[in-house]
């Protein structure tokens, strides 16, 4: 059982009965519990305003320290209910926000009670994506991202029940998206899910993504012929074809196992890991096999990146990173005429790379993330190379990259 398998247990508070929180979070006991969350503008020192979607419940974000927390009220019973599954699916290695704890309060409006979640730092609720002219390079890979979820979600065996923009935030994640599942009220968590599930989820999505582009439409955010049902079907296809890629049963002769290999290979390279490759003989074909992969989460680089450097960044970003290890490796073998581990090459790139480079672009005044950062840096240095016909080194792209920033060189 792990650690914070039972949470631990507060005593009675000013409007709080109880509250059961995972260890290693704030007591949250200095909070107004007796007034409604809505209400706590002018009574809460420890409010923030931050952009969020749309919610069926009242939501705000409090503050301790460096780290900022989103609370959510519901009906008695219904924030337990969505902490377990929020754990839940955590456990299996899911994009879900951070379940915390929750709470029973007892206001002026009656009984109620209280998720609180880890608020995602760096997120993006969809609507920003559109609205913010500066994060227009991202929209193209939301139908991608909340793809990819889904098929995270089912080859987990969960059903969301409520796919829609409003329940998903995305983080910024080398170029792209990462979509991350912060409304588990309708989910569950089985056993097993069936093909009949999945299409509901997907029926589920196509209306309600359709929904929220239709609400932008009605913003203005948006033209009014803007194809909303149209990118609807469209993650739903782009769903289907990765869905296909993940569960397909390859057929191959006893002489080749190279296949394995191959089919293994092109799955990491989605960024999903593998858990079990499974071979068994061909009906009635004593010369052919099947064989099935067992896929367990997407995120396969971030392990990896994670393993060697401790860094904990996303998928696509792990990603970039791991070819440029794998790069470093390369050149340091060449230097020394002999191999290089890759775990030496991982901490050469860390220290000497990486940590300089990240300290160098602090510099900047952006809200964007530092691994996010370094590889839009490693993006400019791309294009820069091509321009040049060239490999132009790290050193000179982050000069123009600063400077196009507005950060003088002589800051590097």
């Amino acid at each position: 059982m792990s650690p914070d398998s039972k949470p631990e247990s507060k005593p009675a508070f000013k409007g709080l009965s109880t509250s059961q929180l995972r260890p290693g979070f704030p007591d949250f006991l200095d909070l107004p519990w007796h007034l409604p969350l809505l209400q706590w503008e002018g009574h809460c020192a420890r409010l923030e305003a931050l952009p969020r979607g749309e919610s069926r419940h009242p939501v705000v974000f409090v503050a301790y320290g460096p780290v900022t927390f989103a609370l959510k009220a519901m009906a008695p019973g219904q924030a337990e209910h969505e902490y377990l599954l929020l754990k839940a699916m955590a456990e299996r290695g899911l994009p879900v926000v951070t379940a915390v704890g929750h709470a029973v309060v007892e206001t002026d409006e009656g009984e109620a009670s209280v998720l609180i979640t880890r608020y995602l730092e760096h997120s993006l609720p969809y609507h920003s994506l559109f609205l913010q002219s500066s994060l227009s390079r991202y929209r193209e890979h939301l139908l991608d991202a909340l793809a990819g979820l889904l098929v995270q979600l089912h080859l987990s065996h969960v059903y969301w029940g409520d796919c829609s923009l409003f329940n998903t935030l995305f983080l910024r994640d080398a170029g792209t998206l990462q979509a991350y599942l912060v409304d588990a009220e309708t989910s569950q968590v089985l056993s097993s899910l069936g093909p009949g599930l999945r299409q509901a989820d997907l029926d589920l999505m196509e209306e309600n993504v359709a929904g929220g582009l239709l609400d932008l439409v009605a913003m203005g955010a948006l033209p009014a012929d803007f194809p909303a049902f149209d990118l609807a079907a469209d993650i739903r296809r782009r769903y289907d074809g990765l869905w296909s890629e993940v569960s397909r049963v390859d057929h191959l002769r006893a002489d080749e196992r190279f296949k394995i290999t191959e089919r293994v290979r092109a799955l990491n390279a989605l960024g999903f890991s593998v858990g079990e490759v499974s071979l068994t003989r061909s009906d009635g074909e004593l010369d052919r096999l099947e064989l099935r992969v067992a896929v367990t989460d997407r995120s396969f680089h971030r392990r990896l990146l994670h393993s060697l450097t401790g860094l904990e960044v996303q998928e696509q970003q792990a990603l970039q990173m791991v070819n440029e290890v794998n790069e470093l490796r390369a050149d340091l073998g060449r230097e020394k005429h002999r191999s290089v581990s890759l775990s030496a090459a991982a901490y050469a790139w860390l220290e000497e790379r990486y940590k300089p480079t990240v300290k160098a672009l602090a510099a900047i005044q952006t809200e964007v993330e530092p691994a996010e950062l370094y590889c839009q840096l490693l993006e400019h240095k791309w294009y820069l190379s091509e321009a040049a016909q060239r490999d132009v080194g790290l050193e000179a792209a982050l000069t123009s990259f600063l400077t196009n920033h507005g950060v003088a060189p002589a800051t590097v």
